[in-house]
């Protein structure tokens, strides 16, 4: 299945995913965490994205960020990464690529991930057995979480100190204060609060809900996550996303990308329809049954939604749960079943 584009808009919080190549170490030393904090920093200020979660590891890193009025997620990664890149390699005597692909986001609705993804996201040393315990996590400075309870300097403000820049310091601890006031009003008892909450993560263990986005993982992996849910709402769905049904219409909507949601709705459509028309269920249709009513169903099938609605062979074939060229081999039998029987496609 081809790439989906990314979504982006200002103001949409984002938790930002990259690998190395090859699962190849990102970060040796300090030095090389030292300096992608410092091109952070720099970058967060002069673009006002806000960073509310961060953690390195040395094969990857997570970001959660709320992005400016102005620049988009994909520049402020594109001079992130690139220009780590260059440093990484040139320090290291290597040449050739260092991040696996391009990196991961995933929209978040703010309410009521946010402050999960944080957790998620400060407890990552830990379940990466960097650090031993909670208590090493409160001092680790390879992430946010020692910076919200004030136990290390915050990372992209240090480089500012006695700079013309200082009104950074101000926006980064804008920032926590974002993060604190959500546990309390006093300072004290917020951080004491948050720590609290970040404990009673630790047993939660990787959270794979958090990992990928959209409901089920986007409608595409466990349905735990749709227990309790209306059953309208599981339509409502985006691998790019992770919110309600109402918040994925609302970020498509905002982003120019509704027509996807739509999409899939309408191969939904044909799907009941096509089954009705062969007197199958719509489960057999997307089934590896092999009835030769089932066969000619899914070429009738490949053959109105590539020719007729213009998708793709890969996606008719994610969808009926078959290879890419095989639904483009069904959609050529399914002329002929359909010229023999037009009122399928009346």
């Amino acid at each position: 299945m081809p790439r989906q584009p990314r979504l982006d808009a200002p103001g949409l919080l984002q938790h930002v995913m990259a690998r190395g190549i090859e699962r190849k170490e990102i970060f040796k030393d300090d030095e090389d965490r030292s300096d992608f904090l410092d091109r952070l920093g720099i970058i967060l200020e002069e673009t006002r994205t806000q960073c509310f979660a961060w953690a390195l590891i040395p094969n990857h890193f997570h970001l959660l960020l709320r992005t400016g009025a102005t620049t988009p997620l994909s520049k402020v990664m594109r001079r992130l990464m690139t220009g780590y890149a260059v440093s990484f390699n040139k320090r290291h005597r290597r040449t050739g690529h260092l991040f696996q692909n391009r990196y991961k986001s995933v929209v978040c609705e703010e309410d009521p991930y946010m402050l999960e993804l944080m957790r998620y996201i400060h407890l990552n040393p830990l379940r990466a057995r960097l650090v031993k315990s909670l208590e090493e996590l409160d001092v680790y400075p390879w992430t946010g979480h020692s910076t919200i309870l004030g136990n290390a300097k915050n990372p992209f403000s240090v480089y500012l100190a006695g700079t013309e820049r200082a009104h950074t310091i101000l926006l980064a601890e804008k920032t926590v204060e974002d993060v604190l006031i959500q546990f309390g009003n006093k300072r004290s008892e917020a951080r004491s609060r948050y720590r609290s909450f970040v404990k009673d993560g630790i047993k939660q263990g990787t959270r794979p809900e958090l990992q990928g986005g959209g409901l089920v993982r986007s409608a595409g992996g466990e349905k735990q996550g749709l227990l309790g849910r209306p059953k309208g709402e599981r339509e409502q769905a985006d691998e790019r996303i992770l919110g309600s049904g109402c918040f994925v219409t609302h970020v498509l909507n905002q982003t120019g990308h509704v027509g996807q949601v739509q999409a899939q709705q309408s191969l939904q459509t044909l799907c009941t329809r096509v089954a009705a028309s062969f007197g199958i269920d719509v489960k057999d249709l997307r089934s590896a049954s092999k009835k030769r009513v089932v066969s000619r169903a899914k070429s009738v099938f490949s053959y109105i939604a590539v020719t007729k609605m213009g998708y793709t062979g890969r996606e008719v074939g994610r969808y009926l749960n078959i290879r890419g060229y095989s639904a483009i081999r069904r959609a050529a039998h399914g002329k002929e079943i359909v010229d023999k029987h037009s009122q399928i496609v009346e």
